[in-house]
């Protein structure tokens, strides 16, 4: 009889103790605040999912974080106006300065403008912990709906320790990529958001989140950009070089008040004749051209002066090089770069590290 008492004993200890595993593990469970802002990913026939809504759609979250949810709004990501950019990185800041202990953000987004508004997070949330950006392909009431699955790896990947320091990470079918380099490369498919060249950051496995690789250029809690001290964005307009194309698009950007223009160049920046001499109207204007290419990878190289060019004015006649910076995220890079300056160096500095 002695000897059945003891591991009986044991035995109830043991069942007492495993009683508060679930209760002690859901504590040390990591805080994760879902923020909407709408998109295909809340999109069903008559109205909006809610914040709840979505976060209830995602598999055995209780299981994974502790999630919160806030809507910052509800429409297409092509409504998104720039003052509204500016809003959503200052309540982000906001966010991780008054809550110490949230691990990270899932942020949705529309997935036609996600890559420049995840790009402009990137430059100006200044906090080390993520903000995992998400959306979906499809709409919550059709086959497929591949909403749910992404919220939930994006929820792994903000929750994750390595996802800190990385900048703002976008996550889409168990992909993970740097808001800097990811481009949307599909009208349609799942498969939608590659980093071109440079390949993913990483990817959510089954059993964890999986880093390959870091984010080398400057973001976030080293960024130089604070949008609590930008009033407005700058006008920056894009145009695109093609065969035979007159400089009248650069011309009219030029006169409506445009402050920057990126030209999408051919190859590696090339511009046609009509459009060169338009680009050199803009310098007599202080308009600052940014050259990025067309062609969806690759780097353009800072160009130097030619003996023509060279001269006391010879920096404002210098083009700034887009590096290998997409037109649409170059344009983000600049519209920022010149609410700190509109020296051209100095631009192309900022092109250099970020």
């Amino acid at each position: 009889m002695w000897r059945c008492t003891r591991p009986l004993g044991i035995s109830l200890v043991v069942a007492l103790l495993w009683a508060l595993v679930p209760e002690a593990v859901a504590a040390e469970l990591p805080r994760v605040r879902l923020i909407t802002t709408g998109g295909t990913i809340s999109n069903r026939p008559g109205d909006r999912l809610s914040p709840a809504e979505l976060a209830a759609s995602v598999p055995d979250l209780d299981e994974l974080v502790e999630a919160e949810t806030e809507e910052f709004t509800n429409v297409s990501s092509s409504s998104l106006t720039l003052e509204q950019w500016m809003h959503l990185s200052r309540r982000l800041n906001a966010v991780f300065a008054d809550d110490q202990g949230l691990a990270g953000v899932v942020l949705t987004s529309g997935t036609d403008t996600l890559e420049e508004l995840a790009y402009f997070l990137h430059l100006t949330v200044r906090h080390e912990r993520p903000v995992v950006v998400v959306g979906s392909m499809r709409r919550p009431e059709t086959l497929g709906y591949d909403g749910a699955a992404n919220l939930r790896q994006a929820f792994r990947v903000a929750a994750a320790p390595g996802s800190r320091g990385r900048g703002v990470l976008v996550v889409l079918n168990d992909e993970i990529n740097s808001a800097r380099e990811v481009t949307k490369t599909d009208a349609s498919h799942l498969q939608a958001f590659e980093t071109r060249r440079y390949g993913a950051l990483g990817v959510t496995a089954r059993d964890r989140v999986v880093y390959y690789r870091g984010v080398e250029r400057r973001h976030t809690a080293t960024s130089e950009f604070d949008v609590d001290r930008i009033q407005r964005l700058p006008r920056v307009d894009i145009v695109m070089a093609y065969q035979g194309a007159s400089g009248d698009l650069i011309r009219a950007a030029v006169d409506r008040g445009a402050d920057g223009i990126v030209i999408a160049g051919a190859g590696a920046g090339v511009t046609s004749g009509g459009q060169r001499d338009a680009i050199a109207y803009a310098y007599e204007t202080d308009v600052v051209v940014v050259i990025a290419t067309r062609t969806g990878s690759g780097r353009i190289a800072p160009r130097r002066p030619t003996p023509e060019e060279s001269g006391p004015n010879t920096s404002r006649r210098l083009r700034v090089s887009g590096e290998d910076l997409a037109p649409v995220k170059a344009r983000v890079l600049l519209m920022l770069a010149l609410t700190v300056t509109d020296e051209v160096d100095e631009i192309q500095r900022m092109f250099g590290e970020y």
